[in-house]
């Protein structure tokens, strides 16, 4: 493979191999540079050292609070310094933190901390009202962030020397929670491994498929409730690097940041990169620091891409993975970033130590070219899903995480993703399960049946499009559904369209045939995913 070319100057790659958990990254930073700058949020900085103080203040506090190990700590709020303070200050106490997605409803974010059990709440101001709409108690410390009594408080009076712990690679850091088909959101446990297997496997192949380097400043434009946002902003507390944190995505504030800040890395999803091309105003020379994005979520398309490489200047890599493979399993690489090149089509190649393979439905390995189930092996995967050993069992079999989503893999291992098995539409990067948006349709009165598809979107790559068989003698309007929908699920969950129906085509055993809805709005395409 060639090596790509950049109008970047890089500083020497960054790798620490005897990091081993984040207790370590935290450690090893505040030694060799505690006068780096770790986080920039909003025009505040936190050095290394004070990332390391502060942590350790949590986790003493933690301890305080009753939280033992393996306890659940589940965060409501935007991105900030505090929240990487926690994130480290749960590694360091042997705690499991659990980001909730700040957009979810109370309902939506009741099921996340009960089914968690966490202990402890931290919840930032903004998010306050929506404890009194919970539909069950609350954890039993909860830790208010922007209030003079609330976070500074609690952690203050305790030191800020490291606790002991016996944190391992093994020792589970994270719990994720992700939409499921049965309509009820899964926690998936990672580990320490799960934030610094890549980064390692990409240092033993000498790769630069994704680099950090010194002097880099990353953006952060992820949300760090989702793998792939949490995931980056480790790799580079790993590398050392001072990672910009945004409390919430905006295009303008996105080129301010890359401008001012001077930054050089950037993760975010294709959606994000369209936003940015379409601010007024904006030119190459806004970007000259900037020499490499790395995106996911979804593919790119090769409009996007030409347009993108235009203004940006800078490389691509394109991640593909899951929350249970503990992110991106699977990488296509600058030098293939090629408009019009077939690899263009592919979601990327295995890193090294990652195994990928297809399998037929009876679970026979197909060879290359045959199209059915991808399957990872990665020493990233999740421990488990929280509370459901037969949904992990399931899931990780033998080893090999099975996605869900349908291929090929093609004679030099690049894979090809073609469809998806489970049911899961991709909405600017956020997973959407049909099965929960059905399940809260029906409750409607006017609604006896609902089916749920995605549907191509030029801007969210898809988006989700509901059919409705209305009860008998009603007619519900789509006015109706939204207002009903709007207060029990999540904005991105909602329909872009309703569609009603007189009847929803099954087969001779009942069974809903989903594919042929679907299909109506991707018949047309070699690729039935965007």
């Amino acid at each position: 493979m060639a090596e790509p070319s950049t109008r970047r100057t890089a500083g020497a790659r960054l790798h620490h191999p005897d990091l081993r958990t984040l207790v370590d990254t935290a450690r090893l930073h505040a030694a060799r540079q505690p006068d780096t700058t770790a986080v920039v949020c909003e025009g505040r900085t936190l050095t290394y050292a004070q990332l390391h103080a502060e942590s350790s203040r949590v986790a003493h506090a933690l301890h305080a609070a009753g939280a033992g190990p393996r306890a659940r700590v589940a965060y409501l709020g935007k991105e900030s310094e505090h929240y990487y303070e926690i994130l480290f200050g749960c590694a360091k106490s042997e705690t499991v933190l659990v980001p909730i997605n700040w957009r979810l409803t109370a309902p939506e974010v009741s099921h996340i901390l009960q089914d968690s059990g966490s202990e402890v709440l931290f919840l930032e101001e903004e998010f306050a009202p929506l404890l009194d709409r919970l539909p069950t108690a609350p954890p039993k410390t909860v830790v208010r962030l922007g209030r003079s009594d609330g976070y500074a408080a609690w952690k203050a009076e305790h030191p800020q020397i490291e606790p002991a712990t016996s944190a391992r690679p093994d020792t589970p850091v994270a719990q994720i929670y992700t939409s499921g088909t049965t309509g009820l959101p899964k926690g998936v446990v990672l580990a320490h491994r799960s934030f610094f297997a890549i980064r390692d496997a990409l240092a033993a192949g000498q790769l630069d498929w994704i680099d950090w380097r010194v002097g880099d400043v990353a953006l952060v434009g992820i949300p760090g409730f989702h793998v792939g946002g949490l995931w980056w902003a480790t790799q580079n507390f790993n590398a050392g690097t001072t990672v910009v944190a945004m409390r919430a995505f905006a295009s303008s504030d996105a080129i301010d940041l890359i401008r001012e800040q001077g930054v050089t890395t950037a993760c975010v999803v294709p959606a994000m990169l369209r936003m940015m091309l379409g601010e007024p105003g904006i030119k190459p020379d806004d970007f000259t620091t900037l020499r490499k994005i790395v995106y996911g979520g979804s593919p790119i398309s090769e409009s996007l891409l030409e347009e993108s490489l235009a203004m940006f200047g800078s490389e691509f890599a394109q991640i593909y993975g899951l929350t249970e493979t503990g992110n991106t399993a699977v990488c296509l690489p600058p030098a293939d970033h090629i408009p019009g090149h077939p690899r263009m089509k592919a979601a990327g190649h295995p890193y090294p130590g990652v195994r990928a393979k297809a399998i037929a439905e009876d679970g026979r390995e197909l060879q290359p070219g045959g199209i059915g189930e991808i399957c990872l092996a990665t020493p990233a995967r999740m421990v488990e899903y929280w509370g459901l050993p037969d949904k992990t069992a399931e899931t990780l079999v033998d080893g090999w995480i099975h996605t869900g989503d349908a291929g090929y893999i093609d004679e030099d291992g690049y894979i090809f993703i073609r469809d998806r098995i489970k049911d899961v539409i991709l909405v600017g990067g956020e997973n959407v399960y049909p099965a929960e948006i059905e399940n809260v349709l029906e409750r409607h009165p006017g609604v006896a049946e609902a089916v749920i598809v995605g549907a191509p979107d030029e801007r969210w790559g898809e988006a989700v499009h509901a059919f409705v068989v209305p009860v008998r003698g009603q007619q519900p309007t789509a006015r109706d559904m939204h207002r009903f929908l709007a207060s029990r699920l999540a904005s991105f969950k909602l329909p872009a369209h309703y569609e009603f129906i007189d009847h929803v085509p099954r087969n001779p055993s009942g069974k809903i045939l989903r594919r042929e809805l679907r299909d109506r709005f991707w018949n047309d395409s070699e690729r039935k995913v965007n």
